[in-house]
């Protein structure tokens, strides 16, 4: 599936897909120390790599387009990296040989296989969508094509620890409902980077919001702060004492609390927030410091702090 076909797909949890995973425990690794490997599989169009996205978002490390014939050895890579590989989702096309024909039976407990399927109208309207045939509709038509896979793809579908059907839905609840089956308390909902920059020096392009320190007197003009950085306590303390310095702040996090909670519901979790001075050496440095304090107080917020041009002066 393309990234295309994926920008067109449906979701949505059926209710034998909710039956499913109230069976399935979390996303947790396994007892003993064994990595969580999740292979996500099913019908052409039905949204794997939607899936594949939401999952990487969440932390988990994906494989896309994993020949079946791939999985014994990364089962194998998997079991010896410790900690560095806890969360494996491999994304496998079942067209290409059955998922489990390379493994033993003693295999299968180490893994769970996650199926995507949705129904005839669905599939046909996302492939016309993005006006490409059905890989196996070969000199037939596309319901030709979708029936081959059903045939193809129904041993696997009953293997499967989860069905999801992704008939009736757009991609953002078809992620919400990948959240909601393998996203942990640990896992953060929106991941900020918090970015100090000059204006002298441009506006950070990947800027989500930018916000201007520059009513605020500029340390550079007092020689003995000159040489330090926001960094610094002197210059931090300078920078927070002056007049509206704090109300800004803390009116700033505030303003920005339903921001970050409507990127949790709506599923955008990288955002980046810019707050510029003249060359990015105290005020806005000075500000970002103390607005990541705020900000990492609250739910399901994870923060990076980035100082653009910190050294350039």
């Amino acid at each position: 599936m393309t990234d295309a076909t994926a920008a067109s797909v449906a979701a949505a949890l059926t209710a034998e897909a909710a039956t499913a995973t109230a069976q399935i425990p979390t996303a947790e690794a396994p007892t003993g120390g064994a990595p969580s490997v999740l292979v996500v599989t099913g019908m052409s169009g039905a949204g794997r790599t939607t899936v594949g996205n939401a999952l990487e978002d969440l932390g988990w490390y994906v494989v896309d387009n994993l020949p079946p014939q791939m999985l014994r050895p990364l089962l194998e890579l998997a079991g010896h990296s410790g900690d560095r590989l806890n969360r494996i989702a491999v994304v496998v096309d079942v067209r290409g040989g059955a998922v489990f024909s390379e493994l033993d039976t003693g295999d299968r407990p180490q893994f769970r296989l996650l199926f995507l399927e949705a129904n005839d109208a669905s599939l046909v309207r996302r492939f016309e969508q993005v006006r490409r045939p059905h890989p196996l509709q070969e000199g037939g038509t596309l319901l030709d094509g979708i029936a081959a896979e059903r045939e193809l793809t129904l041993e696997v579908r009953e293997q499967s620890d989860i069905i999801i059907d992704t008939s009736e839905l757009n991609i953002h609840q078809l992620a919400s409902a990948i959240n909601e089956l393998f996203a942990d308390d640990e896992t953060p909902g929106v991941r900020i980077t918090l970015t100090s920059f000059g204006f002298k020096y441009g506006v950070p392009t990947d800027a989500d919001m930018v916000a201007d320190a520059r009513f605020l007197p500029n340390p550079f003009w007092v020689p003995e702060l000159r040489p330090m950085t926001g960094r610094d306590q002197r210059v931090s303390d300078y920078v927070l004492s002056q007049p509206g310095a704090g109300e800004f702040v803390e009116r700033y996090a505030g303003a920005l609390a339903p921001v970050l909670a409507g990127y949790q519901r709506e599923n955008k979790s990288h955002a980046t927030i810019a707050v510029g001075c003249t060359g990015g050496k105290h005020r806005s440095v000075a500000l970002v410091e103390r607005l990541a304090g705020l900000l990492e107080s609250q739910p399901g917020v994870a923060v990076r702090v980035k100082h653009r041009d910190l050294g350039r002066e």
